[in-house]
């Protein structure tokens, strides 16, 4: 089984549960994610299965757009609902002219401190185990892009947001640094992702809508985790069509030599793609079987095969 399987996360799973489980949902141990989501945040987690997890190097820099809400009083620990308070609470009452104005400091290219609560990494340790053990942390401010932060409503102590960001962007900082700007305190009250890349909502399912499509096919005895192969045609529906990953790469549909040449990992000729520097190269309208770089002219080395000889 090979695909994108865009989740729809539920609040308080980890990126790594959602992983977890749908290896045990599709019996295939071979499950990845494209960017993390907080486990307090919901929304798209995309899935990439078996061979399509060759596929994530294409997606270290992926934007993303997010919609949430920031309560302003006080800040916590891991910079959102879920931490423990870390200024007394304070009642506020911010006006949309104030909210504004601090709102413009978070657009374009900003320097950002990752969160002590993170998966960053310190000497090899992840920066929340350190957290967790009450250790000091220490990470280096590192610049990413908003390129839109939107507000779409406003109340005494609370903003709600809509924002595109660059990969690496964390909003619970901003959030938090919004906060300290205004010496209030403030955290990330609620997040959901609503797309990466060219991934969004509209095509994501529930990892129990994921698990109701895997059934035996009617008269089958076999249990779940070994549905015969008619029974996953639902199952398949949920994946993201082939043809629309990746869309900035051109397609071409190999004929059956070229295909076979691809499969043992040999350069073919592809005439007419000859401009392209890379592209995907399927055998029928579904099955993406590589990712071809040109080598000089319409000489292509398959570059990432996703099928075997």
């Amino acid at each position: 089984m090979n695909g994108v399987l865009i989740i729809d996360k539920s609040p308080g799973l980890t990126s790594h549960d959602v992983v977890h489980r749908a290896r045990r949902i599709l019996n295939q141990r071979s499950v990845g994610h494209l960017g993390t989501l907080d486990p307090m945040a919901t929304g798209v987690l995309p899935l990439v299965v078996g061979s399509f997890t060759r596929l994530a190097q294409f997606y270290l820099s992926s934007e993303k757009t997010y919609e949430g809400t920031v309560r302003f009083g006080f800040s916590t620990d891991t910079y959102d609902a879920e931490g423990e308070p870390t200024s007394e609470p304070k009642k506020v009452a911010l006006s949309r002219e104030e909210l504004e104005n601090i709102a413009g400091r978070f657009r374009g290219i900003i320097s950002q401190t990752p969160p002590p609560f993170s998966a960053k990494k310190i000497k090899g340790i992840p920066a929340y185990k350190l957290a967790r053990r009450q250790k000091e942390v220490r990470l280096e401010p590192v610049q990413v892009e908003i390129k839109e932060f939107e507000i779409v409503s406003t109340d005494a102590d609370r903003l709600t947001f809509r924002a595109r960001v660059g990969s690496g962007t964390y909003m619970r900082c901003v959030a938090h640094d919004m906060g300290e700007f205004l010496g209030c305190g403030a955290h990330l009250e609620s997040l959901r992702r609503n797309s990466v890349a060219e991934f969004t909502l509209a095509e994501a399912h529930t990892l129990e809508e994921v698990a109701g499509a895997k059934v035996p096919l009617a008269g089958s005895t076999a249990p779940p985790d070994h549905c015969p192969i008619g029974a996953l045609a639902l199952l398949d529906e949920l994946f993201v069509h082939p043809r629309k990953l990746l869309p900035s790469l051109p397609s071409v549909t190999a004929d059956e030599m070229t295909v076979a040449y691809i499969r043992s990992g040999r350069p073919v000729n592809l005439p007419e793609l000859s401009r392209a520097r890379q592209v995907k190269v399927f055998s029928g309208q579904r099955d993406l079987i590589a990712i071809a770089t040109r080598v000089a002219g319409t000489l292509f080395h398959p570059k990432i095969v996703l099928c075997g000889s």
